[in-house]
């Protein structure tokens, strides 16, 4: 499960063989009839006043209501016309009914979600919230619902070719999409069998050496400085499908004494899987209570990263621990018993039958212990890590019944000022995010909200023994004991996934933070900047140097090529290109493509050959850990083939690769042929025709440390290089002016190919350009925008 949506939709595949050719005209058919009515009117139950929706030139949404109920119905209404089987695939994996639509291959999917029970939990935490919150889910519901009733006949060309059709949409359905993104965004018991799986190949030093911390001087996300010098299993199968795995981001926040304004500026990337269409949906919602604008994702009435009238917020995913490895003993006079310390209790065990397209249906057994799901039931790696009259349980922060923080995320989306937007907070469970946040009155700030457990004992980065009690949880930790700042003296806060605590923190929350180059390039940004202005954090988001590469060239260009070797002359060529590089990441350059390959191949010798582990669970390249071997533990890891030499055999070695790729001639090598961005249909792309007609693909700058993010996580091996992973939804708030603040998507609003909507902001966004939502009703009726009316 290591290949994303590659393997993923194998059954839609299958599925579509069998379909015969249709004549030109049903296709045309198909495809036209199923476009969304942009202008009209239309009637729907439930609305206490008229709704107008108003499509700016890029089909984004404005949305002009009474309330925000009749607003959320006319959102909702908006996404299933655009969307909907973005959402059906969404709510399916949640529900852990896939395999009735796409087939056998989806089987381990729907088993690892109705093993952990998500969606018995979405249900659980809806019934949780106030009924405000519950009636703001509804009317959300009936919006969708209304778009179903009426369009039964009309439905997206993947629903006619898949012969199905969608149920009713329901407030779980929406809920669930949080409990998947908890799991998802959390990745910590991927560490702790990859440590595992290490434990009995290395010595616990060299696993120290494998997993290092941040070097000394390491920005830290809650220690804001002015520097004094200027500047693989099936949980990929579902990121991939869900847009979510190995989630990375950006953000930052200016206060007033460092902006042009005199009031602060914040600017917010996600890094999440790349796709046709983008996870993400522009939308902006005006109402006399308060306005609303920015990324949504369809199937979920909430305004996950965007400002209102008075605040602006920005999410990164952090590294905290928040997933634990249990490693439980059977009893051995009695396999439906497991030890506790208390002694012998049963298993709560029940069976889950899942219904399979064109193949009988799976029964599966699922059990539970104290600390959680039986996940070794389902995982054949996990079962044999446990061995013989031992299974493994996860203990997670997100398996939470009574979760309300989808109800968190609609007061946040309210709040009017810094107070109001922390008092939202107090609802907010899963998953741990590092927020920066800002207000129009000039305060700003840093929080990681979120549930993290107390520990009796360990740090849980190793399965624990489940037997004993004690690596149990005794609780988590309180909301005000969370990382966090206000209004630093420093007049900024940033996070790129680097770690937001020191080392020695009271509190644990981890130490798996993600390698600290964006951060440091941040950090240098910030020290040698006075003033901000929007078009310089537009610039930031753009910024394509890599402090990775600086760090590492002055390694490459003393490497001494063997005159005897008949690479020797290529190899000194290369270096000499090298020597004279910036470290900027550019499409055009040679250069990007010779030390992204050579720190391709120095990864795979260094760390795959010598632990015999698949180490991509580290990531890609894992440059720091590569650097603290070569600095800090050279003559203990390399051993007979010193790391210089390696150094030096990953060269060649890249430069073999990239002429196999490109040519020989080297001058002529392009990274923007290796790092094109996979803006690929995750349905159509398995179509004769319709994927190539809706492949949006293209080349980009950057790569996996630049701040324009590129690269990714598992690549397949004919697309090593491939930008799988990136900034698909770009914010930059003004809170001087929130007209003013920039918006941007990699694709296009909608899942209609031929709408006219579905690539339009692809070149915007390779470009790193951005785009505004403003304008009252007014200015959109003056400027003859397309308007959807919805009467009660």
């Amino acid at each position: 499960m290591k290949r994303g949506l590659k393997k993923f939709l194998l059954a839609t595949c299958a599925v579509l063989v069998g379909v015969p050719l249709l004549a030109l005209g049903g296709v045309a058919f198909i495809f036209k009839h199923a476009e969304p009515d942009y202008t009209g009117t239309v009637q729907m139950t439930g609305l206490s006043a008229p709704v107008n929706v108003y499509r700016d030139a890029y089909g984004i949404p404005h949305i002009f209501a009474d309330n925000m109920n009749d607003a959320a119905r006319a959102l909702g209404y908006a996404h299933a016309s655009e969307r909907l089987f973005q959402m059906e695939t969404q709510r399916r994996a949640g529900q852990g009914r896939l395999a009735e639509i796409l087939g056998a291959d989806t089987v381990g999917i729907d088993k690892f979600t109705r093993t952990l029970g998500l969606y018995k939990l979405a249900q659980s935490s809806y019934a949780a919230m106030s009924p405000e919150a519950q009636g703001y889910f509804q009317a959300y519901t009936d919006g969708v619902n209304a778009w179903l009733q009426t369009h039964a006949h009309a439905l997206s060309p993947e629903f006619v070719l898949l012969g199905i059709k969608p149920e009713p949409w329901t407030p779980a359905d929406s809920v669930v999409w949080g409990k998947l993104m908890g799991l998802e965004l959390s990745h910590n018991y991927h560490l702790e069998m990859l440590r595992a799986q290490l434990a009995g190949k290395i010595s616990p030093e060299q696993m120290q050496w494998l997993f290092p911390m941040p070097p000394a001087g390491t920005p830290v996300t809650t220690q804001p400085v002015v520097e004094q010098t200027s500047a693989r299993d099936v949980n990929n199968k579902l990121a991939a499908l869900l847009g979510l795995s190995h989630a990375a981001s950006n953000e930052w926040v200016v206060g007033g004494s460092r902006t042009v304004t005199g009031k602060p500026m914040l600017a917010n990337d996600p890094h999440l899987d790349l796709g046709a269409p983008i996870l993400w949906y522009l939308a902006r919602i005006v109402t006399p209570q308060g306005s609303v604008k920015g990324a949504t994702v369809p199937g979920l009435p909430i305004m996950l990263l965007g400002e209102n009238d008075h605040m602006a917020w920005g999410f990164t995913t952090t590294g905290s621990d928040v997933e634990d490895l249990f490693v439980e003993t059977t009893d051995p006079q009695d396999p439906t018993h497991y030890l506790t310390p208390d002694g012998s209790v049963p298993f709560d065990t029940h069976n889950e039958i899942i219904r399979v397209k064109n193949a009988p249906d799976v029964t599966i057994a699922v059990r539970t212990t104290r600390h959680g799901p039986v996940l070794s039931d389902i995982n054949a790696d996990m079962a044999k890590l446990a061995g013989n009259g031992k299974i493994m349980a996860l203990a997670f922060t997100g398996l939470g019944g009574d979760d309300r923080t989808s109800e968190s995320l609609m007061l946040i989306n309210r709040a009017k000022n810094a107070d109001q937007f922390m008092a939202a907070l107090q609802l907010y469970q899963t998953p741990p995010q590092n927020i920066v946040y800002a207000d129009d009155a000039g305060a700003f700030g840093y929080i990681n909200p979120g549930l993290v457990p107390v520990r009796k004992k360990g740090d849980g980065l190793m399965p624990a023994d489940g037997a004993s009690g004690d690596y149990d949880w005794i609780g988590t930790i309180p909301l005000d004991a969370d990382p966090q700042i206000a209004n630093p003296e420093a007049g900024f806060v940033f996070n790129a996934n680097n770690a937001v605590v020191a080392a020695d923190n009271q509190n644990y929350f981890g130490q798996d933070w993600e390698e600290p180059y964006r951060a440091r390039r941040l950090q240098q940004i910030f020290t040698a900047t006075d003033k901000f202005t929007l078009p310089k954090i537009a610039a930031m988001q753009a910024d394509t140097l890599s402090v990775a590469a600086t760090d590492f060239l002055p390694w490459l260009v003393t490497i001494e090529p063997d005159s005897n070797n008949p690479r020797g002359d290529r190899a000194k060529q290369a270096i000499a290109m090298l020597d004279k590089w910036d470290a900027v990441m550019d499409k055009d350059r040679p250069e990007p493509a010779i030390f992204e390959a050579w720190l391709y191949q120095f990864h795979h010798h260094m760390l795959d050959e010598k632990t015999g582990v698949d180490m991509s669970e580290k990531g890609p390249f894992a440059a720091m850990t590569l650097a603290d071997l070569v600095k800090n533990h050279a003559d203990d890891w390399c051993g007979d083939a010193d790391c210089r030499k390696l150094i030096a055999q990953s060269f060649d070695d890249a430069l073999d690769m990239m002429a196999e790729r490109q040519g020989e001639d080297m001058t002529a090598w392009r990274w923007g042929r290796e790092n094109i961005a996979q803006l690929t249909h995750k349905f159509y792309s398995h179509i004769p025709v319709l994927k190539d007609i809706s492949d949006l693909s293209v080349e980009s700058s950057g790569d996996f440390y630049t701040l324009d993010r590129g690269g990714g996580f598992d690549n397949p091996p004919e697309k090593p290089f491939a930008r799988t992973h990136g900034g698909g939804f770009r914010g930059i708030y003004d809170l001087a002016n929130p007209d003013a603040s920039l918006f941007m998507i990699s694709t296009g609003e909608s899942d209609h190919l031929f709408g006219g909507h579905y690539g339009d902001l692809v070149n915007a966004w390779v470009n790193v350009k951005a785009i505004t939502l403003s304008g009252s009703a007014d200015d959109f009726r003056k400027n003859g925008a397309d308007d959807l009316v919805l009467i009660p």
